[in-house]
């Protein structure tokens, strides 16, 4: 064999060979370096700043990961967002742009939770992580607020050292925080006073005070917590009349079993998934009370074969809060409010008219609704308002603290141009009117007639069925250990999402 040499030197092997070898390197150089430059531009979040504020503007967490930020970035951001377009009170969108640097931000629990970089970022990104970071402490702390963040911010700190290397998300599952990080939080229980709810309005899970590390490391009591949280949507007109609605529900865990044993639910045995299973639909009737969903998902653990036949969902179950399933219905729903709108001239003089509420609580008595407001919003041609309730507030003639009462009362933000009707405690199948005096602007009287609403209803409402009929009909913790009971809890909460009522 002919030996094969390259600048005098005697090669091993043939000149093809290393020409091959050569054009391999040529080629591979620059695919890692396009990789490299994908990877850098969609999971890097370059010159980030993150940083939680509070209400008030005061800076709380403030981590810098690259150091090409301003670091007056925090007063920045709360300048512009607090008077946005140069209004106090109007909401600044979650990302905007101001002299070369992005500003990402989500409200929640009262904070201000913003992330900052030089680079165009996807905004999807940032406001995941953004939520993300906002989960892992409520998992840790119970619940999230400015007093739990201040007491624990060593804690966060360490946390966001693990969640987020130099700019690069890389460790967002409570699951495997709890390996790395070991320091215990200080748990804050919640000063609130009778009637009120948790910052940022929490419901469902959330409402438990309760870090997911008490069972695991301090042999505290296992438990788990089911709820069946829908939000619905609906429009009225001024005789009562639903003109269109829609649910959209999410099943939510909040687990604090020890060792993570496998559990299994099972849901309605009438439920039908999706508009397309015709043949099980006409089975049940047009007029039956089969359980029906649009559209759905289900947590990623979860087989889906198995739902689709036997409309049971068995997962290992993850610390902390997760969504099961999100869902949305459009089958309509018996309401749980109707508003009956009424506006009347006053006999006596041309420049007043009288507005007339009527809220009927349309559910069983064994229910109770909290947090319920009727907003009405009026027109400029209305200069004042005096409001007056139909009955006083339980509290007052009971001489008791208000937990658990019922109470009553009307505001009128003249800023806002906004009536607002408070309720606390409302049971089911009461009625109740709030009659309103709106002085107006001398030939305004038909104009402000036109002009009011729509109509806004808020409301928290627990207790079964739910509005869509679904229900977990049961739940096993599939671990064979002997005495082994753990504590089961479920619950189904209906809110409003857009329920309104249209006058005109």
């Amino acid at each position: 064999m002919e030996s094969t040499t390259l600048w005098g030197y005697e090669l091993p092997f043939p000149r093809q060979d290393l020409y091959v070898a050569l054009i391999a390197v040529a080629s591979f150089i620059p695919a890692v370096v396009l990789v490299n430059a994908l990877v850098h531009g969609v999971l890097n979040i370059g010159g980030l700043i993150l940083f939680v504020l509070s209400p008030r503007g005061d800076t709380i967490i403030f981590k810098d990961f690259r150091g090409n930020v301003p670091k007056t970035s925090t007063e920045v951001f709360f300048r512009k967002a607090k008077f946005w377009d140069g209004q106090d009170g109007k909401d600044a969108p979650p990302a905007f742009h101001v002299d070369g640097v992005q500003y990402l931000h989500v409200k929640v629990g009262g904070l201000y939770w913003v992330a900052t970089s030089r680079e165009n970022v996807s905004p999807s990104l940032a406001l995941e992580l953004l939520m993300r970071v906002h989960s892992i402490c409520r998992d840790y702390f119970g619940y999230v607020s400015e007093e739990v963040i201040r007491r624990n911010f060593l804690l966060v700190y360490e946390l966001l050292d693990e969640i987020i290397d130099y700019g690069f998300p890389q460790n967002s599952s409570t699951e495997r925080l709890k390996q790395f990080v070991l320091m215990e939080p200080m748990i804050v229980k919640p000063r609130l006073p009778g009637g009120a709810k948790l910052p940022g309005g929490a419901t469902g899970p959330t409402e438990v005070i309760k870090s997911v590390l008490d069972t695991d490391r301090t042999g505290a009591k296992e438990e788990i917590f089911v709820d069946i949280v829908e939000k619905l949507t609906a429009i009225f007109d001024a005789q009562g009349h639903q003109k269109s609605s829609s649910i959209v529900g999410a099943i939510q865990i909040k687990s604090y079993l020890s060792g993570n044993p496998p559990i299994r639910l099972g849901l309605s045995e009438n439920l039908i998934l999706g508009r397309r299973d015709a043949r099980a639909l006409s089975s049940y009737g047009s007029d039956s009370d089969a359980v029906m969903l649009d559209t759905y998902s289900i947590y990623e653990g979860v087989s889906a074969e198995r739902f689709d036949a036997e409309r049971v969902l068995e997962l290992v179950p993850p610390d902390g809060q997760f969504a099961l399933m999100n869902y949305r219905s459009s089958r309509s729903f018996r309401p749980p409010f109707r508003v009956y709108p009424l506006v009347e001239d006053d006999m006596y003089t041309g420049d007043k008219l009288t507005l007339y509420l009527r809220l009927l609580a349309e559910y069983p008595a064994t229910k109770t609704a909290t947090g319920v407001e009727v907003t009405v919003p009026l027109p400029r041609s209305v200069v004042r308002v005096h409001c007056e309730t139909d009955a006083p507030n339980e509290s007052k003639l009971l001489a008791l603290p208000g937990k658990g009462a019922f109470e009553q009362a009307a505001d009128w933000r003249e800023r806002d141009r906004k009536l607002v009707w408070s309720l606390k405690n409302l049971r089911g199948g009461r009625e109740h009117t709030l009659r309103c005096r709106l002085t107006v602007e001398p030939g305004t009287v038909e104009s402000t007639k036109r002009d009011y609403g729509p109509i806004m209803v808020q409301f928290v409402l627990p207790g079964k069925p739910s509005a869509s009929g679904l229900d977990v009909r049961y739940m096993k913790i599939l671990k064979e250990e002997k005495n082994y009971a753990p504590s089961r809890w479920f619950r189904v909460v209906a809110m409003a999402n857009s329920y309104q009522i249209r006058p005109h």
